[in-house]
């Protein structure tokens, strides 16, 4: 990777890394549900008027934003709204990669490696510890609520893989057209009293900094980052990019204890290194065979 795509690359876990605060400080004024349809109209209004509809089969387009917008980001509003703290939910996050990779087995016909199936009961071990030892200090389900996030984004992302557009950013803004109509109808149904308020309050003071993440989210995580993730991915090989998003972990840690006050437990960000760990060991590439000596080919 050249230099300014190194630099730039670095940006985007950066800009993934902050959206968790932000969400945090939406959810304060917007209700969980009406928080993901807000994001999603904010996005799908442009995309539909400028951004061509990408050419791949409606079905996994159908799939693709069921999965990452109606159910990973549902469940993940759902967690953080319902006590989950933001930096542990970049961590727990990260369990759409075993969930993605137990998927493509089940339903692509795609074999594990040894590597991988260190790789993914190390990241499940990671898990577990995080769920154990949230479950003794508060609430265990806010965890089972970002778990299902991340099985949603699994989904999403073998909805994405089955699609294989050829403009991917093209797929990512047009997905975010599927959640509306299932957002706002599960917020009216949940959260119907608390819609007026929040939507009327939403220009006071007091509900500022609420706004300023809904904008951040839509703005700086999604179309800044996705854009230059998708414009990265399409330029170098997947192994060379994909390995940066273990940096929005870290970054979501640090700037929710910046920004928010949230102190990491010492046991839970070791529990989170071993998440992150086992995806690194489970999507780092296979190492390419040894070339053979001249006096070893001699001898085949």
């Amino acid at each position: 990777m050249q230099g300014r795509d190194r630099l730039v690359v670095l940006l985007v876990p950066i800009l993934w890394g902050l959206n968790f605060p932000a969400t945090a400080l939406m959810l304060q004024h917007f209700p969980p549900l009406l928080g993901v349809a807000l994001r999603f109209t904010l996005l799908a209004v442009p995309t539909v008027l400028l951004v061509p509809r990408p050419q791949v089969p409606l079905r996994w387009l159908l799939l693709t934003g069921f999965g990452l917008g109606v159910l990973q980001f549902g469940f993940l509003y759902a967690g953080i709204a319902a006590g989950m703290p933001a930096g542990l939910a970049s961590l727990v996050l990260q369990s759409s990669a075993p969930f993605t990779i137990i998927l493509a087995v089940l339903f692509l016909g795609e074999r594990l490696a040894a590597r991988q199936l260190a790789g993914l009961a190390l990241a499940i071990l990671g898990l577990v510890l995080i769920g154990w030892l949230r479950a003794r200090s508060a609430a265990w389900w806010p965890v089972a609520l970002t778990l299902a996030g991340g099985f949603g984004w699994a989904i999403g992302n073998i909805g994405a893989r089955l699609a294989m557009p050829p403009k991917p950013l093209q797929l990512t803004l047009w997905m975010s057209v599927v959640p509306l109509l299932p957002m706002y109808l599960l917020s009216w149904l949940a959260e119907g009293p608390r819609i007026l308020p929040a939507l009327a309050g939403a220009f006071s003071a007091e509900a500022l900094p609420a706004v300023l993440g809904l904008l951040y989210v839509v703005v700086f995580a999604s179309l800044v980052g996705y854009g230059i993730w998708t414009t990265l991915m399409s330029r170098y090989p997947a192994s060379q990019v994909a390995p940066w998003s273990m940096l929005v972990p870290v970054v979501g840690v640090l700037s929710s204890w910046a920004i928010l006050g949230e102190r990491p437990q010492p046991a839970e960000l070791a529990a989170g290194t071993l998440v992150i760990a086992g995806v690194l060991l489970a999507g780092r590439a296979p190492s390419p065979p040894r070339p053979l000596r001249p006096s070893e080919s001699a001898t085949k």
